[in-house]
């Protein structure tokens, strides 16, 4: 079973194809808790919430918005008619029917499609923050006070990975607004009370009270992931509105829900204050976002990697492979690296990289610290600027081997795989580059670790625990001495043909 991960906006009506995004979640599993003996008014004093939230609210209210767009949407494609024997009894009644369709021009009209969203004002001057998927493919974009104050909003920046949007209004001269300011995210906590204030299926200022559920989710939204959990009422509607704290400061945006039904089940998401904040500041300054780059791949810290990194519990971001000339290969990290600290912020996993180094300012020095071969290691490099247009790169596809078409080859068998020195012969027949070097996978035992870990025929072992091997004895050698050190894994990098690298972790038989 799976739920909904929605994108809380309110369409009405809803396009054919909608708005919403739609992610699937494994459906988390019943947790029952028990609680020890308590006086009735201890335990009554714990689960109390404040007292009252009237004066706070009354404080930010009127600088919540309601955002309304509208966009010209394409005609529906027509319903064919359908093909019925000749001489049917409905044949003449269907015909009639879709003619009559055809010629009211029912499926071939534009339609206007009206949505429905939240946001808020940061700056008197009339700067308002919401959602991008808000006022996405919008036309037209209003914001709408709460005393019937209707404005037309420009958009000033978006930023998709993040999904925020910063519009402008021009207040009216006789009506100043009122504007809320942002807090400190960082040092919420779990249990603290919150309040979420948007536009919930239309229906204007709405409050709600809960807590911070949990920190740093992850809801495979986007690269940067980071939202806080909220059980306040959120629903459709709400997406842009801000979740205040008790002293009236916006501590995150209201981004998505998980709901089987598109309702509030307790389960909001929202983008931190101290994540939104250095973004809106770019949008408003540049129109777009700058973020930090150093140009490497990354991959998780598994506990097989670490034991056979010695790194005792997983940690930091694994190095997969640098780019030529990039910020970190001039600053000298180096495939197989565990970046544990970057600019003075620990790195606690792979996730956790990439958004310290997006919120790193462009062309700013940062010391890095990397545990390489055992050894912390500290290393300067100077932060570049990522283009936010590239794409990566497809994985090249691995050449299937053909055993009865090819000659022979010599082939000795470690870690559930087959390997071959390489050859002339056979980096044409993988299609490997001329200037990777290593040991060619020929094949891989079905059903063996190796093979759930993606290794393939014409993959490269280039090394075994951070030592070069250039011949299948070699990795044997490596393996056998692992094996006595009582090592229970080896750490194999790996390169396909376009000398693409990765990790993977193979248990020593």
């Amino acid at each position: 079973m799976f739920q909904r991960v929605e994108r809380i906006v309110r369409n009405r009506p809803a396009p054919p194809c909608g708005r919403r995004l739609m992610r699937g979640l494994a459906a988390a599993g019943l947790m029952v808790a028990s609680a020890f003996a308590a006086p009735t008014a201890t335990l009554a004093a714990a689960t109390k919430g404040p007292d009252t939230v009237a004066d706070t609210a009354a404080q930010v209210m009127d600088a919540v918005v309601n955002i309304s767009t509208s966009q010209t949407v394409a005609p529906s494609r027509g319903v064919p008619t359908p093909e019925l024997p000749p001489g049917s009894p409905f044949e003449e009644f269907f015909e009639e029917f879709f003619k009559r369709r055809q010629q009211q021009g029912e499926d071939n009209a534009p339609r206007r499609v009206s949505s429905l969203g939240s946001g808020f004002v940061i700056d008197a001057t009339g700067y308002i923050v919401t959602n991008n998927h808000v006022i996405a493919d919008a036309d037209e974009i209003f914001a709408n006070f709460s005393d019937g104050t209707k404005l037309k909003a420009e958009v000033v920046g978006r930023d998709t990975k993040i999904d925020l949007a910063l519009l402008k209004v021009t207040p009216e001269k006789d009506k100043p607004l009122k504007a809320v300011k942002f807090g400190n995210s960082d040092i919420l906590r779990v249990g603290d009370w919150v309040m979420a204030i948007g536009n919930p299926f239309g229906l204007g200022g709405t409050l709600t009270v809960g807590v911070i559920s949990a920190r740093n989710r992850d809801i495979n939204s986007g690269p940067y992931d980071n939202f806080l959990q909220t059980d306040a009422a959120i629903n459709r509607g709400n997406s842009g509105g801000p979740l205040f704290n008790m002293d009236g400061d916006v501590i995150g945006i209201n981004t998505a829900i998980i709901s089987p039904s598109g309702g509030s089940i307790g389960i909001g998401f929202a983008v931190p204050s101290n994540t939104a904040v250095p973004i809106i500041a770019q949008l408003k300054e540049f129109g777009e976002t700058r973020r930090g780059w150093i140009g490497v791949r990354i991959q998780q810290v598994t506990p097989e990697i670490a034991e056979s990194l010695s790194l005792g519990k997983p940690r930091g971001a694994l190095v997969g492979s640098v780019t030529e000339e990039g910020p970190a290969a001039k600053g000298g990290l180096k495939a197989g690296d565990v970046v544990v600290t970057f600019d003075g912020k620990e790195v606690k996993d792979m996730r956790g990289l990439p958004i310290i180094v997006a919120d790193t300012p462009v062309d700013k020095q940062v010391e890095v610290v990397v545990i390489r071969k055992g050894e912390e290691h500290k290393l300067k490099l100077v932060v570049g600027r990522l283009d936010e247009e590239e794409t990566k790169d497809s994985a090249a596809e691995t050449p299937e081997q053909k055993p009865d078409a090819q000659p022979p080859v010599a082939t000795t068998k470690a870690l559930g795989v087959e390997m071959a020195e390489l050859t002339p012969e056979l980096r044409t027949r993988f299609k490997i580059k001329d200037e990777l070097k290593g040991v060619v996978v020929m094949t891989v035992e079905p059903g063996s670790v190796a093979a759930e870990r993606g290794i393939a025929p014409g993959n490269l072992i280039v090394e075994v625990n951070q030592e070069a091997t250039m011949t299948p004895k070699e990795v044997q050698d490596r393996v056998a001495a692992l094996k006595k050190e009582g090592r229970r894994s080896a750490l194999l990098m790996l390169s396909d043909a376009e000398g693409q690298v990765r990790f993977t972790a193979l248990p020593i038989e």
